[in-house]
């Protein structure tokens, strides 16, 4: 049975350590908590065997790709929604997936090599999943997300140790590759999503890559984002255990402004303009049910602007991040993200565009 513990103050703080550093060694880790290296490798140890929390990468683009990332909604039957649930977790283009309160039964992000891909998928896969009744996808942007979230624990000592942050929300732009062949960081990229804190000398082995490559690509990966790490702690245990997502509209001229400030909210984990009627889509975490009406007062009062079209409380985190959680936020397995095998969906799309353009007599 796991260990049921909950993380103490020290846990918190390194937490917040790996979130800011996460590929900083025992040693110097240690050195920034107070503890020694291997005191601090023994309680990630247990934490991680608890499901308590967990590290990770990821891309935010691959290599030559601009990705197209999209918020689908799914409805389906009741009896069928653990099953299909379980179904759309395994897809490896799917980032995240919730069961909210409201909207529908199923909220998907998912991220497809393009639009053709993305059209794909609604059409053919999600039809044929048994189960599954209606979806509704819509095109989002990425302002900010949850990759840039800490549980702050650190004061600023331990801050300066550790080196600064980039500010919340700020995105590098991908600079030439100097190296060689983008392959390379496709290679580094899988490696990390197995261990993001493999040592360079492994990733050098595992890559076919010399250890300075190595560091000078990983550089580049992380300056520019097209890389980001993600260090985890299940919501009940960080202090913020509430999930809403929220839609919105806002007028056209005040969108950079409202779109920066929901950026610097501390409740806000992801902020992404979207394709459709709502405008906007904004995840927060909340520290408490009573939280909700008191941050509903805050946006009225901050954003006037601002107007929210639906919201709905997260009753079950089931992917997040390429991770699958249980219903206590716990990890349970990692599902790496990567692109969805298409085969079936192109032979189903070829089908239809034959019909299309011979009639349905000619097949």
């Amino acid at each position: 049975m796991r260990d049921r513990a909950v993380p103490d103050e020290l846990d918190l703080a390194l937490v917040a350590t790996l979130q800011a550093a996460p590929r900083a060694d025992w040693q110097r880790v240690g050195h920034v908590l107070g503890v020694a290296g291997s005191t601090a490798a023994r309680r990630w140890g247990r934490l991680t065997e608890s499901g308590l929390a967990w590290l990770t990468c990821h891309p935010m683009r691959l290599p030559g790709i601009v990705p197209v990332i999209a918020l689908i909604d799914v409805s389906c039957l009741p009896a069928r929604l653990p099953a299909v649930a379980a179904t759309l977790a395994e897809d490896p283009h799917v980032i995240s997936l919730i069961a909210p309160s409201s909207r529908c039964d199923l909220h998907v992000t998912a991220g497809f090599t393009d639009q053709a891909s993305l059209s794909r998928y609604v059409a053919f896969r999600l039809a044929a999943v048994d189960g599954i009744t209606a979806s509704r996808a819509q095109i989002a942007t990425v302002h900010t997300d949850a990759s840039r979230w800490s549980v702050d624990r650190l004061n600023a000592r331990q801050q300066a140790t550790l080196g600064a942050r980039p500010p919340a929300g700020e995105r590098g732009t991908a600079r030439p590759d100097r190296d060689g062949p983008q392959d390379a960081d496709l290679a580094l990229m899988t490696a990390l999503s197995q261990d993001c804190r493999l040592p360079a000398v492994d990733l050098a082995e595992r890559t076919d890559l010399s250890p300075s490559t190595v560091h000078r690509r990983l550089a580049r990966l992380e300056t520019s984002r097209t890389l980001v790490y993600r260090c985890e702690l299940a919501p009940p245990m960080c202090g913020w255990p509430v999930g809403m997502n929220f839609w919105a509209t806002m007028p056209p001229g005040q969108s950079a402004l409202i779109i920066a400030q929901l950026c610097r909210m501390r409740e806000v984990r992801a902020c992404l303009s979207l394709s459709g009627a709502s405008q906007l889509n904004f995840v927060v975490r909340l520290r408490s049910a009573g939280d909700i009406p008191r941050f509903q007062a805050r946006l009225a009062r901050e954003l006037p602007a601002l107007d929210v079209t639906d919201q709905a409380f997260s009753l079950w985190t089931i992917k997040l991040a390429g991770h699958l959680l249980d219903f206590e936020g716990r990890h349970v397995r990692h599902v790496p993200i990567g692109t969805w095998p298409e085969e079936e969906a192109a032979r189903a799309e070829a089908t239809a565009v034959g019909r299309l353009r011979h009639g349905p007599a000619a097949l």
